[in-house]
């Protein structure tokens, strides 16, 4: 009895030493992240708000997407923006600079032909360097059927 007692907890001192092995195997090797494999990585966001906050989070994250080690000159970029997000690309917002900084860095600012129609805005009310989609909500299905990654902060 004394016997079985003994070999019984020598095995669970074996079994708990190689768990604590496994465990700390596991936690010492760092992760970096996903590696970019890739050429090419395309990606497309929708702005549809006038939220200055939510404004500028969504530039936030395509400049640090841009900015991202692994990405950089490897990434292709598309702002869609309708609807309320229509504040982002008027002349005289806020955001003007920023957008401009988007636009040297080969980012595509994609504006909705409908919400100009829908709200009698005119191109001459928008930057000068903003493009044009006739449909916002098909530019996201064409870009997504294309295999791009789609994101709205």
């Amino acid at each position: 009895m004394i016997k079985k007692a003994l070999f019984l907890a020598l095995y669970l001192v074996i079994i708990a030493n190689a768990f604590i092995h496994a465990q700390t195997t596991v936690n010492t090797v760092p992760f970096h992240g996903a590696l970019a494999t890739k050429t090419r990585y395309q990606v497309v966001y929708q702005l549809n708000s006038d939220e200055d906050a939510h404004i500028k989070a969504t530039l936030k994250n395509i400049r640090n997407a841009l900015s991202d080690s692994r990405l950089i000159n490897k990434l292709d970029v598309e702002l869609v923006v309708h609807g309320k997000g229509l504040a982002a690309f008027k002349i005289g917002s806020p955001y003007e600079e920023l957008l401009r900084q988007l636009k040297q860095q080969k980012v595509i600012l994609a504006m909705c032909e409908n919400t100009m129609r829908e709200r009698d805005i005119k191109r001459e009310d928008l930057y000068s360097f903003v493009s044009y989609v006739p449909s916002g909500n098909g530019e996201l299905i064409i870009r997504q059927q294309e295999g791009w990654a789609y994101i709205h902060p």
